[in-house]
């Protein structure tokens, strides 16, 4: 993570993101390791915590980060891992957006990798 430019038209969470996945994208942060926590990479960057935690929270989202209690924060696991934790928050958002309860959509997944 190197700056945050407050004066550009991305959110300062946006920038903070984008930043860290192309840092995992061109292996400057590898699989397994750990990220700064959410204080002092406000801190380094002179932002507010909770401008960190949701760009956190959005990159564990998107299989990106995995966040172990206090263990602290760290690159998830390989491109295959994240790219499946990536489609299975994506399907839970749309699960939900449609109103299927987590039975529902269970048994949909269930059935369609069933017939593949």
């Amino acid at each position: 993570m190197s700056t945050v430019d407050l004066t550009a038209a991305e959110a300062p969470y946006d920038q903070v993101k984008r930043q860290i996945a192309a840092q995992v994208d061109d292996g400057t942060l590898a699989p397994g390791d750990k990220l700064p926590t959410v204080r002092r990479l406000a801190d380094d960057l002179g932002l507010a915590p909770n401008t960190v935690a949701r760009a956190y929270r959005e990159l564990e989202a998107a299989g990106v980060l995995d966040t172990r209690g206090r263990a602290g924060t760290f690159v998830a696991g390989d491109e295959r891992s994240r790219a499946a934790r990536q489609a299975a928050a994506e399907y839970a958002r749309k699960s939900r957006a449609l109103g299927l309860s987590a039975t529902e959509a269970v048994e949909l997944l269930t059935r369609a990798l069933a017939t593949d």
